[in-house]
């Protein structure tokens, strides 16, 4: 029996091209690929668009919590906003 490779996904987030090995990713892998070594400070929110995403959902934002499916290419841009 062979064992069965996960294809992964090119994804750009914030204009780099990153691996992904899963179907869907959430907001916060989306926030830690984007800043692993995140801006310091209580008050940093982020904000996530995306497009060139699957058929019925090609743009749109995520809020903490949720995710998406992810597509071959699709754009990521993460912001973070100091809220002070």
């Amino acid at each position: 029996m062979e064992t069965e490779k996960k294809k992964s996904t090119t994804l750009m987030i914030n204009g780099r091209a990153r691996e992904w090995n899963d179907k869907e990713i959430s907001f916060e892998e989306l926030v830690g690929l984007a800043y692993p070594n995140p801006p310091q400070g209580s008050n940093i929110e982020y904000t996530i668009t995306f497009r060139r995403g699957n058929g019925n959902k090609p743009e749109g934002s995520l809020k903490a919590g949720q995710s998406v499916k992810v597509k071959e290419g699709m754009i990521f841009d993460v912001t973070p906003t100091d809220l002070s």
